[in-house]
């Protein structure tokens, strides 16, 4: 059986979402790209319920897209941090705003762009 480059591409795509699926893996992500971060002031900035962003945090640690790094300072602070890895997706990012950029403020919607095939 040939594998072919569709398959290819919707096997990766599962493979991306299974990592930042979701709404807050990218938000968290979108937060670290200005720079490392304590738990509190992220949930602070993305009003975002304790166990959902512990969650989101661990899954993308384990993921190896952002660091942890606990200081040994009374009381013990937790900062979280894009790695490499991490960075690499900013190029994402920026598609994906771009692609925003075009379509939203086309005056098209895309219950309009449907429609209209």
């Amino acid at each position: 059986m040939k594998i072919t480059e569709d398959a290819v591409c919707v096997e990766s795509l599962r493979n991306v979402m299974g990592v930042f699926g979701g709404k807050w893996p990218f938000l968290i992500m979108g937060e670290l790209h200005e720079g490392p971060k304590r738990f509190n002031d992220l949930n602070k900035e993305l009003k975002i319920n304790t166990k959902s962003l512990s969650d989101t945090l661990k899954r993308l640690e384990a993921e190896g897209v952002i660091s942890r790094t606990v200081s040994d300072t009374t009381p013990v602070t937790v900062e979280y941090a894009l790695t490499d890895k991490g960075r690499d997706f900013e190029t994402v990012f920026h598609a994906m705003r771009d692609w925003c950029v075009k379509w939203q403020y086309s005056g098209e919607t895309s219950h309009t762009a449907h429609t209209a095939r």
